[in-house]
């Protein structure tokens, strides 16, 4: 094969990696933690979510080896009541941030197949829409932290 082919099929291969980027190659988490409850009440997972990317992607939930079962969840107040909802997707705008904290977006953490402490590092595994995945180290903090620094 003469150079100049060579060049212009390794230039191609290069191209078309870059336009299967999946969300996960442009998301980057921060500020990762978590909420540990005494005994077996679920604990809320809470992290930063920064997209680099040129189009939104959205975050569809996560997975966990320590915890059995992980839901992406909203809190919000509305007349003095406090309630909590599901949701299939959280979307993070291109060059831009999704905020999972206390009293908003979370990650629910239901049933630990061992103690988790405060000072723990519990790795989760977030899922996006396009079945694209990102592993992230959090950090447990105890039941009265109100963020990562507590």
């Amino acid at each position: 094969m003469k150079p100049c082919r060579l060049s212009f099929l390794l230039a191609g291969l290069l191209l078309a990696g870059g336009v299967h980027a999946t969300a996960a190659d442009h998301v980057h988490a921060s500020h990762a933690w978590i909420r540990v409850l005494p005994g077996d009440l679920p604990a809320g997972a809470y992290v930063t979510l920064q997209n680099d990317g040129d189009q939104p992607v959205a975050l569809s939930g996560a997975s966990s080896t320590v915890y059995a079962e992980v839901m992406l969840h909203h809190s919000s107040s509305e007349g003095g009541m406090s309630r909590m909802t599901m949701v299939d997707a959280l979307p993070v705008p291109a060059h831009g941030t999704a905020l999972l904290a206390p009293a908003g977006y979370h990650l629910m953490l239901m049933k630990a197949s061992a103690l988790v402490k405060p000072g723990d590092t519990v790795k989760l595994t977030l899922e996006f829409t396009d079945g694209s995945t990102l592993a992230t180290d959090f950090i447990a903090r105890p039941a009265n932290a109100v963020d990562e620094n507590h």
